[in-house]
């Protein structure tokens, strides 16, 4: 990787941010921005690397917008704004923040939200976004634009609501950023899953007595922290043969210190305290499943879901066996149709009570529906030890 790739990977996000936050203009801070990076493309390796290569960046892309403004014959207008304040010391956590909550306006749709998200505050590419969501490039480009051309007609300031307005704009925004983790997490993008942990981060340090944020960012630390063994060769490692070794112990740890025990039953601090019976034990046969399952049960209470019912299937499978996992599954499929880990947990059911062939079946039609190849390539091998292959 060249020292501008490394640049791009880590300060794109926070950059963009604060030039939209700055210029007010989604469209020009990506090319005033695009512009300083084909800059540094040509000038770092004859000349060397500045000593702050972000603060660098940022200064060439500030030149380029008003060279852009400038071409756009509204310089009398805008440059004033640019150039004859007093010189502006980036906060990326301020800037990060105002976009978010911009983003994740209430009146923007949930895909939308979580488009321009990734888009703006996370920083990833239009074609990276479509891969994400399994869509054409086209059609995210215009989901894009639309959602960017709602937030000028519909006046949405890029900043921080009012203090007034947080309780209620806060839901909001915990709901993107996990889902921008589990797109991330989902996907094996880690710089994807490790910006949705930065933001949380920085939500939390603005609101640091919040519970749901705190649990947030347990959850997020949590699963985060076994990156690095959920993949051994290219192939997917289950969870139970994963080397607890290269899970991030400082990451666990920040995370057990953000829960509380007695917090009241919330959809985030729950998974976030299944997360921890599963950081916690030192072997997966040391896994406290019993508890676990408990815990499915009151976050299926809390939430009603039948992603959480599956899961609870899951953990009642380990407590419990197959038999009552089976039962817990039952109805799953009418509901969650394009879920593949629906057939792969009956699937798994199956083979534990010794119906290979049937569980050969499953397996295969959980490969079908996998969304990765990591996943389709461990299924089918599932699949082939079920039909005694």
């Amino acid at each position: 990787m060249t020292v501008v790739e490394a640049a791009f990977r880590e300060h794109r996000g926070p950059l963009l941010a604060t030039l939209v936050a700055e210029l007010r203009s989604f469209d020009l801070a990506e090319e005033a921005l695009q512009d300083a990076f084909a800059a540094a493309t040509a000038q770092w390796p004859g000349e060397g690397v500045p000593r702050r290569p972000a603060a660098w960046l940022l200064a060439v892309a500030r030149r380029r917008a008003v060279d852009r403004r400038r071409r756009e014959e509204t310089l009398t207008r805008y440059l004033p704004l640019l150039i004859t304040e007093e010189p502006r010391t980036p906060s990326a956590a301020d800037d990060s923040l105002g976009l978010l909550f911009a983003c994740c306006h209430p009146a923007l749709g949930r895909e939308s939200r979580v488009a321009l998200t990734l888009r703006f505050v996370a920083g990833l590419t239009v074609p990276e976004i479509a891969r994400l969501f399994l869509v054409s490039e086209s059609t995210m480009a215009a989901r894009i634009t639309r959602a960017k051309q709602k937030i000028r007609t519909a006046g949405i300031p890029l900043r921080l609501p009012t203090p007034a307005d947080l309780p209620e704009r806060v839901p909001g925004v915990h709901a993107v950023l996990y889902l921008l983790f589990t797109e991330g997490y989902r996907s094996y993008r880690d710089e994807v899953a490790a910006e949705a942990v930065r933001l949380t981060r920085l939500l939390h340090d603005l609101l640091p007595s919040d519970a749901e944020t705190a649990a947030l960012l347990a959850l997020m630390l949590l699963q985060h922290s076994r990156r690095r063994a959920r993949r051994r060769d290219g192939r997917l490692v289950l969870l139970a043969d994963q080397d607890r070794t290269r899970w991030n112990a400082s990451e666990i740890a920040e995370a057990l210190t953000l829960l509380a025990a007695d917090a009241p039953d919330s959809p985030y601090g729950l998974q976030a305290l299944i997360a921890a019976r599963h950081a916690t034990a030192e072997r997966a046969e040391d896994t406290d499943w019993p508890a676990i399952a408990l815990l499915y049960a009151r976050l299926e209470a809390v939430t009603g879901s039948p992603v959480v019912r599956l899961n609870r299937a899951v953990a009642v499978l380990e407590s419990e066996g197959p038999a009552a996992a089976l039962r817990l599954l039952d109805g799953l499929e009418e509901q969650l149709p394009r879920n593949h880990h629906v057939p792969a947990a009956r699937a798994e059911c199956l083979l534990r009570l010794g119906d290979r062939a049937a569980a050969a079946e499953h397996f295969e039609r959980a490969a079908v529906l996998a969304p990765t190849a990591t996943e389709r390539d461990f299924l089918r091998g599932r699949a082939g030890t079920g039909s005694g292959g």
